[in-house]
């Protein structure tokens, strides 16, 4: 990589195509298992709050809706998951980027657990690692295997851009 703009477009296309995977891992288990995924018009309540200092929620899902919220939220869940893949990308150097390797894509994967576990689920009212939901430990289950899901995703789309960079 030899500019700033390289990392932020190589950030762009790893942290989107990662986030493409982790959602259709949701689709997945929606469609096939009838699991619900988070709604991403929650995320989006959350941050139109900010506006008016408020930042925790007794329950997001009862909050009165924000203008836009939906795609606010959306929005919000592919920024993320982009400045999850640049932080990927700073740690692991540019060799990664040109040939990657599962490790380090599944490990920041995993670790981005720490954003929903200790801020956003605390933040809509669901309390650390979802413990305040009526099953914590299913709660918790789903959120690893999404964001373990992430960080297949952060593999594999740093895999497809690395061979349609060469």
């Amino acid at each position: 990589m030899n500019s700033g703009f390289d990392f932020a477009l190589r950030a762009i296309a790893i942290g989107v195509g990662a986030t493409a995977v982790m959602d259709l891992w949701a689709l997945f288990l929606k469609r096939v298992f009838g699991i619900p995924s988070l709604d991403y018009a929650w995320v989006g309540r959350w941050i139109g709050y900010f506006r008016q200092g408020r930042f925790v929620h007794a329950n997001i899902g009862q909050a009165a809706t924000v203008p836009g919220e939906a795609v606010m939220g959306w929005g919000s869940h592919y920024a993320i998951g982009i400045v999850f893949a640049a932080l990927l990308m700073a740690l692991s150097g540019t060799g990664w980027v040109q040939d990657p390797t599962p490790l380090p894509a599944l490990a920041v994967g995993l670790a981005t657990i720490v954003a929903p576990f200790f801020v956003m689920q605390p933040a809509f009212g669901f309390g650390i690692a979802a413990s305040r939901t009526p099953k914590p430990a299913v709660a918790r289950l789903r959120s690893l295997m999404a964001h373990f899901s992430f960080g297949v995703g952060l593999y594999l789309s740093a895999l497809l851009l690395a061979s349609v960079s060469a």
